[in-house]
């Protein structure tokens, strides 16, 4: 028996389903943070951003400003899939694509606040602050350290 024909229909098949899932990470990408825009983000976002822009991520700067914009961010977080407070049982209940979305945003955050932002650093705030698993910590660790190689740990 010939398997060629077999195995051309399953790499279509797996091609077909990649695009499928491709097709979804663009859509998010074309969408991502849309909720920023619209109040009663905007306001808030228009007023912080500069000021987040010059804090290290997690440092007692960086908290307080979060905490006072906790109304923007509960509801930023509340209408985006890509945050782990958007699920009922936090980064458990979150899908490949939400955690795909999820590092690229970290990594766009780090580029936002150069030259203190690593992506590297906020995975390890995130491991304790959204308690990640160390299998998926590890996961996301190595997908860093493929897609951004010259990223410093």
């Amino acid at each position: 028996m010939d398997s060629r024909i077999s195995t051309l229909k399953h790499i279509n098949l797996v091609h077909r389903l990649l695009t499928k899932v491709s097709v979804e990470i663009s859509d998010r990408g074309l969408h991502h943070d849309a909720s920023k825009l619209e109040s009663p983000e905007k306001e808030i976002f228009d007023e912080f951003i500069p000021q987040l822009e010059r804090v290290e991520y997690g440092s007692a700067e960086y908290y307080e400003l979060i905490s006072q914009m906790k109304p923007a961010i509960d509801h930023h977080n509340a209408h985006n899939r890509h945050h782990p407070e958007f699920h009922d049982d936090r980064i458990h209940g979150m899908t490949l694509v939400d955690l795909i979305e999820m590092l690229c945003d970290w990594k766009a955050a780090t580029m936002r606040t150069e030259p203190h932002g690593n992506v590297h650093k906020s995975l390890d705030i995130a491991f304790e602050r959204q308690r990640i698993p160390q299998s998926l910590y590890r996961i996301l660790k190595n997908t860093i350290n493929e897609w951004w190689p010259n990223e410093s740990s």
